[in-house]
Order: C-alpha cells, then sequence, then structure tokens
C-alpha cells in the first residue's frame, strides 16, 4: 500500500455537501490519472475482480452538488464488501492528495447495476476542492467513538488513537480491535441499536466500513514501522455482536 496515504488521513473530511469550494473544474488529465491509478491500489483479495467506472453527478442519484462519481463494482464473492472498502478508501485518501473532496454515498443509486459482469456496489462522489481551508483543520474535533470503546488491552501509540477516525456509513464506526497476541478485528453491532440506516443494510455498509478501517490500521501501523501478517476470516452478516474480519500477527523490530 502507498504509506504517503497516512498523512492525508489527517486532511480528509467527508463533503456531505459540496459548497463554496470554488469553481475549478477536474480536468481530462485528473481523471485519466484517477483511473490509472486505481490500477495500482492494493486489495484485501487478490482473486476479486473489481472496477470502476467515472461519471458525472446527473447520472446518479447523488445530488450533492459534487462534479462526478466514482462507481465501484465487483464480483460477488467472501469478502468482496471487506475488499471494496479497503480498496476504495486507498482511492479516498488519493484523491484528497490531489485537492479533490470525496464523500462515500451509499445510498446512491446508478442506472447501470452491472458492468462487465460485476454488480455494482457502492459510490464515492468527488469535485475538485480550490479552498484549502474546506479541508479538516482539526481531526481531533471530529465525533468518535473514544478509544476505550473501540480497543481491547495494550494501546499502539500513533495506531489505536487514528484509526478511530476511519470513515463509516452514519458514522456508524462498527469496530472493535482485541489487542492479545495478535490484533483481532471484529465487526461490532450494538444491540437493537442501527442508527439511521435501514435494518437491512446495516451489515452490507459495516462489511464495507470494517474494509475501510483495515485500510487505516495497516497505514498506522506501516507508519509506525511495525511489521505485521494478516488473516482474513469469512464475515456471512449475520446480526451477531462481534464478527470477527481479521488477526493481524505483529513482530518486533
Amino acid at each position: 500500500m502507498n504509506n504517503k496515504l497516512y498523512e492525508i488521513i489527517f486532511k480528509r473530511k467527508s463533503f456531505h455537501l459540496f459548497l463554496n469550494v470554488g469553481d475549478e473544474k477536474i480536468t481530462q488529465e485528473e481523471l485519466d490519472d484517477i483511473n490509472n491509478a486505481f490500477e495500482h491500489f492494493e486489495p484485501l483479495y487478490k482473486d476479486i475482480k473489481v472496477k470502476m467506472r467515472i461519471v458525472k453527478e446527473s447520472e446518479t442519484t447523488c445530488h450533492r452538488k459534487a462534479e462526478y462519481c466514482l462507481l465501484l463494482y465487483s464480483e460477488n464473492k467472501d469478502g468482496y464488501l471487506q475488499n471494496i472498502g479497503y480498496i476504495g478508501e486507498q482511492l479516498d485518501l488519493y484523491l484528497v492528495s490531489k485537492n479533490i473532496g470525496t464523500l462515500w454515498f451509499g445510498i446512491g443509486k446508478v442506472e447501470e447495476k452491472e458492468f462487465d459482469g460485476l454488480e455494482y456496489v457502492i459510490m464515492i462522489a468527488f469535485r475538485k476542492i480550490s479552498d484549502q481551508s474546506k479541508y479538516r483543520k482539526d481531526m481531533y474535533k471530529s465525533k468518535r467513538k473514544d478509544v476505550e470503546e473501540i480497543w481491547n488491552g495494550p494501546l499502539i501509540e500513533g495506531v489505536s488513537d487514528i484509526i478511530r477516525f476511519a470513515p463509516s456509513a452514519c458514522n456508524s464506526q462498527p469496530w472493535l480491535v482485541k489487542n492479545k497476541e495478535t490484533l483481532e478485528v471484529y465487526r461490532y453491532k450494538k444491540e437493537g441499536k442501527r442508527g439511521i440506516m435501514p435494518a437491512k443494510a446495516v451489515s452490507f455498509y459495516n462489511r464495507i466500513d470494517i474494509g475501510i478501517f483495515m485500510c487505516f490500521l495497516e497505514l498506522c501501523l506501516a507508519k509506525q514501522e511495525i511489521r505485521f501478517t494478516r488473516e482474513l476470516y469469512s464475515d456471512n452478516g449475520l446480526s451477531n455482536e462481534l464478527t470477527l474480519n481479521s488477526k493481524y500477527r505483529i513482530y518486533s523490530n
């Protein structure tokens, strides 16, 4: 993974509405660059086929004053949602590094629900941001769970306190890490609580969120020069309180 994306964690924000961001437009050269960059992002699962398309916002149901929407398509296989989240978050951070604001837009609908035999999963809306002041100034003022709510066991400086700022659907933050002999990453669902998301949509979007979270976790581990190996686990989307998604074995330097 491109470790330069770590620094962008502190800058990115979700543009729920692209207002007063300047009049600069994304060029064809920049669109070509985005398409090229996508081909080099690291997947969680190398055997799951993924594709992306860039369309004008007007071709979707997203009405957030974005310029374009990036549509993500995938094979429907075990782990495909986490895989899309993991790849998509690299894309999210990459766009921000190019001064392009982003928004994961889960409820967006598209005309083409299939592309090259792959099914539509989710979109990211984006637009050029001319005014740098529109980005996040102090990430720590963002509304996120306390470290103690998402992490059990000894804390890891520069990791435990940063990963909680990963974006998630409706800011649900559906994750829990247990630091035992390994770092165990769970999809967490508090019983009887789902926020404003429709009940049927919760596990779908929260599995994408876990992929986003693992991207943040690995960027933070790499920044701290912590070596690791990763083991992935199947998540069938059932509404259990805790569903193991991955384990990270940490190696001392």
